[in-house]
């Protein structure tokens, strides 16, 4: 880029690229994660670690038949979980966490799921993404989910620099408003998964190529970046 964006530049390009996002995928709260109960969407979230949206679904169709509250994650056998979940991978990580986590939920608050980012980030298993997707979708509560799509992308407009999840959350908190928050991880993972694709990126086919710095090679040249 020949000279960098004043604040009130990147201002007016972050309001173009939210109604642009509004535009093509609507202002709805979606989650893809199947869930009846606010604990059922904590083990979900757990689970989908390094993991699809779609395989974990196809698990707690069957798993949440099985293990039908927290009481019953709390007191579950190991190394039988293990088997429940070892098509999704790191399933002896990941069962260790539910159990530890369920059982925290039970003896600490009274088998509801918390609300505050201390209180959740104290369950096995449990850090700043997983949190922040249930205080958005549980709790409706302003909340930036960090998770590859967002990172990259997020990136890829120049609305944040740093590579730690963390530092990029902060950052954009800054950016967007704050009605915003929870839309931004929707909406981005959708685009992330359909156009702006890690492997190929289809920057001639995104809506947002006139507003995204990485795109602009793509006008004058044939390749996508």
């Amino acid at each position: 880029m020949a000279r960098k964006e004043t604040k009130a530049e990147q201002k007016a390009r972050v309001l173009k690229v939210l109604e642009a996002l509004d535009r093509e995928y609507g202002t709805e709260f979606i989650c893809y994660l199947n869930h009846e109960t606010p604990w059922q969407l904590l083990i979900a979230v757990i689970l989908s670690a390094q993991c699809t949206d779609a395989r974990v679904n196809m698990v707690t169709v069957d798993l949440f038949k099985k293990y039908d509250s927290p009481q019953s994650f709390a007191q579950a056998d190991l190394k039988e979980l293990e088997k429940d979940i070892h098509s999704l991978g790191f399933y002896h990580m990941k069962a260790k966490n539910i159990i530890s986590c369920c059982k925290d939920l039970v003896e600490k608050f009274g088998g509801e799921v918390p609300s505050t980012i201390e209180e959740l980030t104290s369950l096995a298993g449990v850090g700043r993404k997983t949190a922040n997707v249930i205080r958005g979708n549980i709790y409706n509560e302003p909340s930036i989910v960090v998770d590859t799509h967002v990172k990259r992308i997020s990136r890829k407009l120049g609305f944040a620099k740093a590579e730690d999840p963390e530092k990029i959350e902060y950052e954009l908190m800054k950016v967007l408003p704050k009605e915003h928050w929870i839309l931004w991880n929707i909406h981005i993972i959708t685009l992330g998964r359909t156009i702006c694709v890690a492997r190929s990126p289809k920057c001639g086919q995104c809506f947002l190529q006139e507003l995204c710095p990485s795109a602009m090679p793509v006008k004058a040249g044939k390749g996508e970046h």
